[in-house]
């Protein structure tokens, strides 16, 4: 079996292959390949900034379904002062992934031959013998089957506006130097006001007091905070067995919330398990209504900030420090300062003077992402689009689907799959899907 992509998604299903093997007593050959030779961290976890925080509870983010305190006691091991509730930061995290896939590479050294490939793939072909996985550098890898774990990346909505390279536009941040030069006191224009605004602006402007951000998305919407504390007793009605509709989903939002809107956390939590089952139900339409005018506002709820990143970000807003506001952006001069952005809002058109521009935009979609992976998969007909273009169709096993519908040797687990099952991009469904693909292709 050759995994390519050895980020969070990728990592977590090397762990449970390979604790199958070792638990199972099934003998597996298993190759791993990172472009960055990292094996563990990937882009989420790699940031070496503490000011960065996870933005789940530690005790939600054990590597393990059976075993929720593994996380907090690897913690405490390493003199944190960690509990359940602890918001540790994001690079202990990487660290974490990475020490327990040598832990688990060692559990099962008896019956998994491991090797690791640094190298970057260009291409997966499957075929009636299993995959061949073209390296940029090395030789063709063969496998029976290959785990495809390269997450979704990052959009990159100003390349059709720049007419070429230039230093003061930062398209990946947690690549490379990111935004170590960024903070030279000129105004900071970041695209997206998601959680990764949120550390960008706490990095930029802690690094230089003379520094302001700018921070747009179409929405101007922040995430929410996770309330400190432990969560509120469960109360709320079930979720509903089936839905037809968003109609459907939103009357029993207001249902739930119609005697204390407060409790929307509870709300959010109590339906998250349910959610895959909930969006296989809806048609192919319904999903692509909600997409459009609700999904943004389920995620600033859904996908909330550790409380102490959000009372940072708040305080940088009443300063005068970050400045979050609905906008698109219509064009980029560049001059010897930076650039000239040319924004549309709600009340008009405006120009902003800045000296850089950051890109935290989040998740490409497979329609419009350039990954060479991805795009040469739906080209042969090896895969296709799922049927609201976030990612790849896969069957229920997590195989994807080629253009035929007929299950091909290859898994895809993480933010590729979030078109079929919706909730796929934290560490507890990343977990769980590692989980159920390790039981599959195992046998167990």
């Amino acid at each position: 079996m050759a995994l390519v992509g050895a980020g969070a998604s990728g990592t977590l299903a090397a762990v449970h292959l390979l604790r199958a093997a070792a638990t199972g007593r099934r003998p597996m050959r298993l190759t791993l390949v990172d472009r960055t030779g990292e094996f563990g961290p990937g882009l989420a976890y790699r940031t070496g900034d503490p000011r960065h925080l996870l933005n789940t509870p530690a005790g939600k983010m054990s590597a393990f379904d059976d075993d929720p305190g593994h996380f907090v006691r690897w913690s405490r091991a390493r003199g944190h002062d960690a509990d359940d509730g602890a918001f540790l930061p994001r690079g202990d995290y990487g660290t974490y992934l990475a020490e327990t896939l040598r832990s688990e590479e060692r559990r099962a050294v008896e019956f998994a031959e491991v090797r690791r490939v640094t190298d970057t793939v260009t291409g997966l072909a499957p075929h009636e013998e299993g995959v061949t996985i073209r390296l940029s550098r090395g030789a063709p890898l063969r496998a029976d089957t290959a785990v495809l774990a390269t997450g979704a990346g990052g959009g990159d909505p100003l390349s059709r506006l720049l007419p070429g390279h230039t230093s003061r536009y930062v398209a990946d941040p947690w690549t490379g130097d990111g935004i170590a030069g960024v903070a030279d006191g000129s105004p900071v224009l970041v695209l997206g006001t998601g959680l990764s605004m949120m550390d960008i602006a706490a990095s930029i402007t802690d690094a230089n007091p003379r520094t302001v951000v700018h921070a747009v998305s179409r929405h101007g919407l922040v995430p929410r905070p996770h309330a400190p504390g432990a969560p509120a007793p469960a109360g709320l009605p079930e979720p509903p067995r089936s839905a037809a509709s968003v109609g459907d989903l939103l009357r029993y939002a207001r249902r739930s919330l119609a005697d204390d809107p407060g409790r929307w956390r509870e709300f959010v939590d109590r339906m998250r398990p349910h959610t895959p089952r909930l969006w296989r139900q809806l048609a192919v339409p319904e999903r692509r209504r909600f997409l459009d005018r609700v999904n943004r506002y389920w995620d600033v709820h859904r996908h909330r900030a550790a409380p102490t990143t959000h009372d940072h970000v708040r305080a940088l807003i009443r300063a005068g420090r970050l400045v979050v506001r609905p906008a698109t952006v219509d064009r980029l001069r560049p001059n010897e300062n930076g650039f000239e952005v040319d924004l549309t809002t709600p009340s008009g058109h405006r120009s902003l003077p800045v000296g850089w521009v950051v890109n935290a935009t989040g998740f490409r979609t497979a329609g419009d992402r350039p990954d060479p992976l991805v795009r040469g998969l739906f080209e042969t007909g090896a895969a296709r689009p799922d049927p609201v273009g976030l990612g790849v169709a896969t069957g229920v096993d997590g195989r994807v689907l080629g253009r035929d519908g007929r299950p091909r040797p290859v898994y895809v687990l993480g933010a590729l799959r979030r078109g079929e099952v919706f909730e796929s991009t934290a560490v507890p469904e990343i977990r769980a899907q590692a989980a159920a693909l390790a039981g599959a292709a195992l046998g167990g």
